[in-house]
């Protein structure tokens, strides 16, 4: 019993140490989000605790405004606005059996969801975009938002989906909530399911499961940026119809 425990635990910590090796000898060499963005130059560092924090006197590079998330909650927290509500915070395990009861009982139905997100629970983002669009709910990011990791898939749900210029929408490879602690060996059934399941669950929302390529190739610590073009090639944003 002890020589199994043993061998486990050597499992254990040489998975964890060959996935950070490679991190701490070739560290990302990505730009920071303050960047500007350019095609061709979309991936940059990213750290969800770390997210800049707007400076209103100071001009940003390409002169897109940081979003201020120096009080972005721990979970994703549904706050009324003028013309719906806004979803805003981070995506925490169990905010779709939270949210859900709520955007259910709403009086009036909120016509618009408004994003601010840098992501979270890939799980909770499918369950409560599938809401949205069952509700007929549209999706919306402002000009001073952020919708990253997992909140571009409740983007996705809008029944219409548009985005102001300015704000940030990006993606990049996710955990899908398995274990951490176990080495990849044990973990590629769980990815691969979960990969399935996003791309079954792009599809359902019409948005070209192409979006995925971008997600795979950027490791956990980036993040593609997706440029107007790409929001609009992918569907993740729908044409207006005031033209």
């Amino acid at each position: 019993m002890l020589a199994a425990e043993v061998a486990i635990g050597a499992l254990l910590f040489g998975g964890d140490l060959a996935r950070a090796l490679p991190r701490i000898a070739w560290p990302s060499t990505a730009p920071g989000l303050t960047e500007p963005v350019r095609p061709g130059d979309q991936t940059r560092q990213f750290r969800p605790d770390r997210l800049p924090t707007r400076d209103p006197a100071r001009e940003e590079p390409g002169g897109r405004p940081l979003p201020d998330t120096g009080d972005m909650p721990d979970r994703l927290r549904m706050e009324p606005v003028a013309d719906g509500i806004r979803l805003r915070g981070r995506i925490a395990p169990g905010d779709a059996v939270r949210l859900t009861p709520l955007l259910d009982a709403a009086d009036p139905r909120p016509a618009i969801a408004w994003l601010d997100s840098p992501g979270g629970s890939v799980a909770d983002a499918l369950e409560l975009g599938r809401v949205l669009r069952n509700e007929g709910i549209d999706t919306a990011l402002s000009a001073e938002a952020v919708c990253l990791s997992a909140c571009p898939y409740l983007l996705a749900g809008g029944a219409a989906r548009r985005v102001a210029e300015g704000a940030w929408v990006g993606v990049h490879q996710h955990y899908f909530d398995q274990n951490a602690a176990l080495p990849a060996i044990f973990a590629v059934e769980d990815i691969q399911r979960g990969q399935g399941d996003v791309m079954e669950y792009l599809i359902e929302m019409g948005i070209d499961p192409a979006l995925m390529r971008h997600a795979l190739v950027t490791p956990p610590d980036e993040i593609y940026l997706l440029l107007p073009e790409e929001l609009e090639r992918y569907g993740l944003t729908t044409p207006d119809p005031a033209g």
